[in-house]
């Protein structure tokens, strides 16, 4: 019989049966589509050898003026500036107390001591730093007390615990698990003192949420946000503490601007260098008394150099948050916030919805979506600096991280729709659409984060399965080819390539990663598992069976290395079943491994796969399980016929 070449048309379709799909895709993991065919993604190996602490949700790439490359690496617990191989730790602080305001207290035999300060602030998960201390008589010496400890957990409103540990062992000393590197030290029976009246003690910011918790009650907010067995309410003065701790960032010049949405604005002067910490913009010495203190968002515009905060506070009520308002500095100076005749600051205030939850720039404006609504906001110089008007109503979006910008072109994921703006604001048609939402975690879609992986023309969406409270899936949407694709892969933050050489993504392990760079899982060295699967096919519309006798794979396996220099392959699987509702059949399946057989040339591998199959229809599944394989398929052929009607 003469040969069938199966032609598929590129993408993954999921919003009608199998069976109505013929010709298509059905479902994959960790396959592309490139050119109109599939093939294996990259793989991934780490960016660092060390980790961090807490779950990065935002990383932000920047040059000094030195050539330092930078990787601002925001997480839940601390704020890091990724270079040379080391997360280095410019977390603002809260506040510095007076000397002898701290005092300790040990237990013989326990590593466990308490920390007395009158009205400390502090979280459990917070990080403090001791100074001054003296020994408290036994083991718990001086140089025990004198480093930077996390609070373990809170006593009460005035007194909390730490564990003490060899000296020496820094918090920035982390182990392959993104957890302190910790060897105790138990306190003897000479550990009566209070380590003197010298003790002064510095607190960082409080520490943050990596899991969505609302409402109030036990198990509501940070852990041990009070005492032991009260209530954890998370409104009025204590809401900040139950929001997902996310950050945004941006570059004045060499200088980092960064915000805790829902929190403070802080400011990084890169010319004193990686050794002082992040300062809050109001504090500094030249800024002027209307400057900003909690912002939901923080953006320097690249045109006109603005500071923009969005969803800030007000001039008249520094201090008190307005959701919807905008404010935004004079140009070139982040630190003059009152309008005047002689600058450009000023504010704008949007009147639809109840809060900004994303603002993203393109080449010509910046897109402010709210809950309900999107608005364009654009540069019109003096007198009033900035206009903006809203350009679309009845929209949403999942997450103040959903949305991302192709030059003049928004992406983003709303509440059971996908959208794109570009011009106007339109439903974008997705052909996994009711894939994605119908498994998909509703109380944590704060944590959807989209990326750019440009060199492939996708934008990636990660996102948390309805079992799942972290991000554990994605949806890709190549908006060159214009199709779908969808997989599995826990990552919370992403950066297309540019400042470096490959895209960064984190991952749940408290780890960086730089992604399309070889062929494998670099979390786990080992393999990654990939595959494709085609809806069913037919001949005569399934009314009689057909009988597969052989296929000749259309595969190449170009710059693979094979699992311990083995020659690399790839399963071609087929299976078959006699009508649409039902399973196939372990009988009528045929697995076989196509393997590159010669390196030279390229193309040349196993020339065709004896097979017996039958059955009304059949679909092909492609896959690979081993190290060193990277794969992209073409157009397999087979050997089929017509086999009667019973």
């Amino acid at each position: 019989m003469p040969l069938t070449k199966l032609a598929f048309r590129p993408g993954i379709q999921k919003e009608i049966t199998s069976y109505s799909n013929e010709g298509g895709w059905n479902d994959c993991d960790k396959v592309r589509f490139r050119a109109g065919y599939a093939e294996k993604i990259g793989g991934w190996q780490k960016f660092a050898s060390n980790s961090y602490l807490g779950t990065a949700r935002a990383l932000h790439p920047f040059v000094a003026l030195d050539k330092s490359r930078y990787v601002g690496v925001g997480t839940n617990k601390k704020y890091y500036l990724h270079l040379g191989g080391d997360f280095i730790d410019i977390t603002p602080i809260r506040l510095t107390t007076a000397a002898g305001d701290a005092t300790f207290a040990a237990s013989n035999g326990s590593s466990t001591i308490t920390v007395t300060e009158t009205g400390h602030q502090a979280v459990a998960g917070d990080f403090v730093t001791f100074s001054g201390a003296a020994t408290l008589g036994g083991v718990i010496t001086a140089d025990v007390l004198n480093q930077e400890f996390e609070i373990q957990s809170i006593v009460d409103v005035n007194s909390y615990t730490i564990i003490a540990r060899t000296a020496g062992t820094t918090i920035q000393g982390i182990t392959d698990d993104g957890a302190i590197n910790r060897t105790p030290v138990t306190a003897n029976s000479s550990d009566t003192g209070n380590g003197g009246s010298s003790v002064v003690a510095t607190y960082q910011i409080n520490t943050g949420l990596d899991t969505s918790v609302q409402g109030n009650g036990w198990g509501a907010g940070t852990w041990g946000r009070n005492g032991w067995n009260q209530d954890a309410d998370v409104v009025g003065a204590n809401q900040a503490f139950s929001i997902l701790r996310i950050w945004t960032h941006d570059n004045f010049g060499e200088d980092l601007l960064m915000n805790v949405r829902d929190g403070d604005i802080y400011y990084w002067d890169a010319s004193v260098g990686t050794s002082t910490r992040a300062v809050k913009l109001s504090l500094r010495s030249d800024a002027d008394v209307g400057t900003p203190t909690v912002a939901k968002k923080v953006m320097v515009s690249d045109v006109d150099r603005h500071v923009i905060c969005f969803g800030c506070d007000p001039i008249t009520e520094i201090g008190t948050q307005d959701p919807l308002l905008i404010r935004f500095s004079s140009q070139e100076d982040p630190t003059t916030w009152i309008p005047s005749a002689t600058n450009t600051a000023g504010d704008l205030r949007i009147g639809s919805g109840s809060e900004i939850v994303a603002a993203i720039e393109t080449r010509q404006q910046i897109l402010v979506i709210t809950d309900v609504s999107v608005h364009s906001m654009q540069f019109l110089g003096p007198p009033f600096t900035f206009g903006i008007q809203m350009i679309s109503e009845n929209t949403t979006i999942q997450g103040p991280q959903a949305a991302i910008a192709v030059d003049d072109t928004v992406f983003w994921m709303g509440l059971q729709e996908f959208y794109v703006y570009a011009g106007s604001v339109r439903k974008l048609s997705c052909s996994v659409k009711d894939h994605v939402f119908s498994d998909f975690n509703s109380e944590q879609s704060e944590k959807v984060v989209a990326g750019i992986n440009s060199s492939f023309g996708e934008i990636w969406w990660f996102y948390p399965s309805a079992s799942s409270t972290e991000n554990d899936r994605y949806v890709i949407y190549n908006y060159e080819q214009q199709i779908w694709y969808i997989g599995t892969l826990a990552r919370t933050a992403w950066l297309d390539r540019g400042v470096n050489d490959f895209p960064i993504a984190a991952n749940v392990d408290n780890y960086l990663y730089n992604h399309e760079l070889g062929f494998d899982d670099g979390s786990t060295n080992g393999p990654i598992s990939a595959h494709i699967e085609s809806s069913q096919m037919d001949i005569q519309d399934g009314d009689g069976f057909l009988f597969i006798r052989r296929v000749l794979p259309d595969i190449t396996f170009r710059d693979s290395t094979g699992s311990g220099g083995s020659n690399p392959s790839a399963n071609f699987i087929l299976k078959a079943r006699n009508f649409p509702g039902t399973d196939y059949s372990s009988s009528e399946t045929s697995t076989n491994s196509i393997t590159q057989t010669s390196t030279s040339p390229i193309e040349q591998f196993t020339d065709q796969v004896h097979v017996r199959i039958r059955g009304r229809s059949f679909a092909l599944r492609v896959e690979s399980t081993a190290e060193g394989v990277g794969w992209r398929l073409g157009s397999p052929r087979v050997d089929i016929r017509p086999d009667g009607k019973r």
